[in-house]
């Protein structure tokens, strides 16, 4: 390669039985337009399905889309299921309904930001820039 860095690559995943995913698409193209290679997992994904994308995927990072409340119970379960993978590094990012009350305890479990309803895409686009060239950094 001359100097070209390939693509982010990032999954989007909707895990649990929420059935509404038209945030998580938006969010997926406005990656992709962004210069982003994404994989969207489609709906009611396990977190050993969620995990086991990221691995195949060989991603960069993770968005998770939870609108259903139930992120204190599928988050720990995703996090526990990526580090069996040894991918306990994998930033995650969570977008979604999440009270503020939860926001600390999700990051003491390895969320590395959370983005609520009407978060610009823009902003989560420059967050996983960010992140990503961070991580790079990190393993140089």
């Amino acid at each position: 390669m001359t100097g070209e860095r390939r693509a982010i690559r990032v999954l989007i995943a909707k895990p649990g039985l929420d059935g509404h995913d038209r945030g998580a698409k938006v969010v997926a193209r406005a990656l992709r337009d962004a210069g982003m290679e994404v994989i969207y997992t489609g709906l009611r994904q396990t977190p050993a399905m969620v995990a086991e994308a990221a691995l195949q995927e060989d991603v960069d990072v993770v968005g998770l889309s939870i609108l259903s409340g139930a992120h204190m119970a599928l988050v720990p379960r995703i996090m526990d299921e990526l580090a069996q993978r040894d991918l306990e590094d994998l930033p995650v990012f969570l977008g979604g309904i999440v009270p503020q009350d939860d926001v600390v305890a999700l990051q003491e479990l390895g969320i590395a930001s959370v983005f609520g309803p009407g978060t610009e895409t823009k902003t989560i686009i420059a967050y996983i820039r960010e992140t990503v060239e961070q991580e790079l950094l990190e393993e140089a």
